[in-house]
């Protein structure tokens, strides 16, 4: 049996890294009181804004209702706000408040500190070619995603029994 070095596995190196950098990061943001899912719904939301709650949960690969009531908690900290969507009267928009804006730029500059770390040892070509290369990667797994859901059968939509037309949709 042909036992593969762990390191050299695409995907547990990338999974690895990513996990690896999380960390590094959630321990540097912790003295600003933010749970990781708060600091990554307000990360992803200076990023999106105006984005429907349902999108920003598949984002942070989340269920609508657990976004739902960390949005709450966002609201009660005076960080976000949703608006109601002028489109779609069963859906709100999410908004970054000016409150937010010095712990976004404390979160980026937090954020360029774990960058350096990871990156250190690398030089300014290495860097971009990195990037670059995970970029890349990136497009081709999107572009393969984006064609694959487009060839799956639709479910039925299973919310469509008893009792659904009067149930109101705050997560939306």
């Amino acid at each position: 049996m042909n036992k593969r070095d762990p390191d050299t596995n695409f995907g547990l190196l990338v999974h690895d890294v990513a996990r690896l950098t999380r960390a590094n990061f959630h321990r540097r943001v912790q003295p600003l009181g933010l749970t990781q899912a708060q600091w990554r719904a307000l990360f992803h939301l200076s990023r999106n804004e105006g984005i429907k709650q349902v999108a920003l949960a598949e984002i942070l690969e989340v269920q609508p209702i657990t976004l739902a009531r960390l949005v709450d908690r966002l609201e009660d900290a005076g960080w976000a706000e949703r608006r109601p969507d002028p489109s779609d009267r069963r859906a709100f928009r999410l908004f970054v408040t000016a409150k937010a804006q010095p712990v976004l730029e404390r979160i980026r500059e937090l954020a360029a500190e774990t960058r350096e770390e990871a990156m250190k040892g690398l030089g300014r070509r290495e860097r971009k070619h990195l990037l670059d290369l995970l970029s890349a990667t990136k497009d081709n797994l999107l572009k393969t995603e984006n064609a694959a859901a487009h060839m799956r059968p639709r479910r039925p939509n299973s919310a469509a029994g008893k009792g659904s037309k009067n149930r109101k949709r705050s997560y939306d």
